[in-house]
C-alpha cells in the first residue's frame, strides 16, 4: 500500500474526519534536501474532525502525528498540516 493510502487510512480510523485531503507534493521537491527518491517524502494534509474542536493547534498536530505513528512519520521528510475542528 502506498504511503498516501496509509496516511489516509490511519487518519480516517483515528478521527472519522468530515474532510480529509492527503496530497503527495514530493514531485515539487525532487532533488532537494529530504528527497529520498521514493516519490513519497513530502505530504500536505487537510483534515477536519469534531475531535479537534476543543484542542489547541499544537495538540491537534500532536494528535495527527500520534495517529500516524512513528513507522509513517519516520518515512516522511515534510508534513504540512491544516487541522480543523468540525
Amino acid at each position: 500500500m502506498r504511503l498516501e493510502q496509509q496516511i489516509r487510512a490511519r487518519l480516517t480510523a483515528a478521527f472519522a474526519p468530515v474532510r480529509l485531503e492527503v496530497v503527495n507534493e514530493s514531485h515539487r521537491h525532487a532533488g532537494h534536501a529530504g528527497d529520498d527518491g521514493s516519490g513519497e517524502s513530502h505530504f500536505r494534509v487537510v483534515i477536519a474532525a469534531p475531535a479537534f474542536g476543543p484542542m489547541t493547534r499544537i495538540a491537534r498536530h500532536r494528535a495527527v502525528h500520534a495517529a500516524l505513528g512513528r513507522d509513517i512519520t519516520d518515512r516522511i521528510h515534510a508534513l504540512a498540516l491544516d487541522v480543523q475542528g468540525a
